[in-house]
């Protein structure tokens, strides 16, 4: 662990070899994200088995579509030319194919959502086109500006809400696939309240399943209903593209901000996405102000940070993440006073994991030790990113990819372990090998005692060599718990 902030890579089915997947993790991968837009069922499975062949502790992350409208497939499937001026009409026809004096979009109610005077942005804001009047089905536009559409690119309406379901079919087909092949997070597309969020959790819950939701904020209505969607969601992902298309863009960085710092006070993870290092999908080096970017982002306490096309198609995916993980590394060593500090709160866990953080300060200890079911307590001491690691002692794989996302903490998973006394052993024997800690040190532990669903109920703090020498007869209240 050479950097405590989680860094997430995009990874297509065209590129994603065992080996390919394997380097990209010894540079700082975290979690894979896996684009539902560009995947059937089976690039789904390669890319997980090629995955899970590197490491069961990888995270695997899919997106769903959302609410997104698309311009359909062009004429004879060429890029069509736009100059300022230019008169089009644009219809909700997702079957029909789109000319110059036709632009097809896959909402057939488009003309019931939008009014004279808003703007339709294609391609990610390439292409502005401002809304003149509506006849019947029919919207009738003009160019603000040339460009070149290709087939089905984006499509943002700024200050429209468009009545479009929270979860499409394919949405719905995507997610049963990813329950069934065990991906970890779901991150649902333009979440706009709490009901898109509770929409995918039902499906989650009518199939017994425990992926965790990401939601993805990209518009102004998530923002602006952001409260209700964090209490629903296990995440938040800041995807500044299609924000920065629906939001003017000065707004961006306040809103990345106040999203990381309500995700922190409510100790859920937070990434930061979208054109990190995006000159880096045609060239070998980043510019200054991508580099001033993730610096940002660390400096604001995120836990994770996201590569899109710089992995899933760019050129250069092994220097763009090792590029990533060196910045955020060096800018976490300037962190040391500058941690957030989440309001004290009526829950035990919450106010044992503060003081284990603050035991590395006042008390000097090197590392904080918890065992873990579901891996809430590890993503509380998170929460107030301690500058030493969190290792989490988990007792099933699956929390050690959940806490992929969290900042700082190390899961750990052993095989055939059967008890928490034998556990903490193995863990401290390795981190002492890998030099993260030495027998001098003092360390912080915290646990249960009445085993799983139960929380969090003391804080030790004692000397790792002196745990070590003293193996069989030291005692913690949870030490003989055996594994399940």
């Amino acid at each position: 662990m050479k950097k405590f902030t989680k860094i997430v890579a995009t990874i297509s089915d065209r590129r994603c070899d065992v080996e390919f997947i394997r380097t990209l993790y010894e540079n700082g991968l975290d979690v894979v994200r896996m684009n539902s837009a560009h995947l059937s069922r089976e690039g789904f499975e390669k890319i997980i088995n090629n995955v899970r062949a590197v490491s069961p502790s990888i995270g695997i992350m899919m997106d769903t579509k959302g609410p997104e409208i698309r311009t359909t497939t062009n004429i004879d499937d060429q890029p069509l030319k736009f100059n300022t001026g230019d008169k089009v009409a644009f219809t909700g026809n997702p079957t029909g194919t789109t000319t110059n004096d036709t632009i097809c979009l896959s909402y057939p109610n488009i003309a019931n959502d939008v009014f004279p005077g808003a703007h339709i942005l294609i391609d990610d804001g390439e292409i502005d086109f401002l809304i003149e009047r509506i006849e019947g089905d029919t919207i009738h536009a003009t160019a603000a500006n040339q460009g070149t559409l290709g087939s089905r690119k984006s499509v943002n309406i700024p200050g429209v809400q468009v009545a479009l379901p929270s979860v499409t079919e394919r949405d719905r087909a995507n997610i049963l696939i990813a329950i069934e092949l065990g991906v970890d997070f779901i991150a649902h597309s333009f979440v706009r309240s709490d009901k898109d969020v509770h929409a995918v959790q039902e499906i989650l819950d009518a199939n017994n399943s425990n992926i965790k939701i990401i939601s993805k904020i990209e518009n102004q209505e998530g923002v602006d209903n952001f409260d209700q969607i964090l209490d629903a969601s296990y995440g938040i992902m800041v995807a500044r593209g299609d924000l920065g298309i629906e939001v003017p863009a000065e707004k961006i960085p306040g809103i990345q901000n106040m999203i990381i710092q309500k995700c922190i006070l409510k100790h859920k993870p937070v990434i930061v996405a979208t054109q990190m290092l995006h000159s880096m999908i045609e060239n070998p080096r980043p510019t200054r102000a991508e580099v001033s970017d993730i610096a940002n982002a660390v400096n604001q306490h995120t836990d994770a940070l996201m590569l899109s096309g710089e992995t899933a198609n760019g050129k250069y995916p092994i220097e763009a993440i090792a590029t990533m993980s060196k910045v955020a590394a060096e800018v976490e060593q300037s962190l040391a006073n500058q941690r957030p500090v989440p309001a004290f709160e009526a829950d035990t866990t919450s106010f044992l994991s503060r003081q284990a953080v603050a035991s590395t300060i006042v008390l000097g200890t090197k590392a904080i030790f918890t065992d873990s079911y579901s891996g809430r307590t590890a993503r509380y001491i998170s929460s107030y990113r301690a500058n030493y690691p969190t290792v989490a002692l988990c007792y099933r794989h699956s929390t050690v990819r959940v806490l992929a996302l969290s900042y700082g903490v190390m899961p750990m998973y052993e095989e055939g372990v059967t008890s928490t006394r034998k556990y903490l052993l193995l863990a401290l024997k390795r981190m002492i090998n890998n030099k993260k800690l030495s027998r001098t040190d003092s360390i912080a532990y915290l646990g249960g005692t009445l085993g799983e669903g139960h929380g969090t109920s003391f804080l030790e703090i004692n000397n790792a060599g002196e745990i070590m020498d003293n193996y069989s007869t030291f005692h913690l209240p949870n030490l003989e718990q055996p594994i399940k």
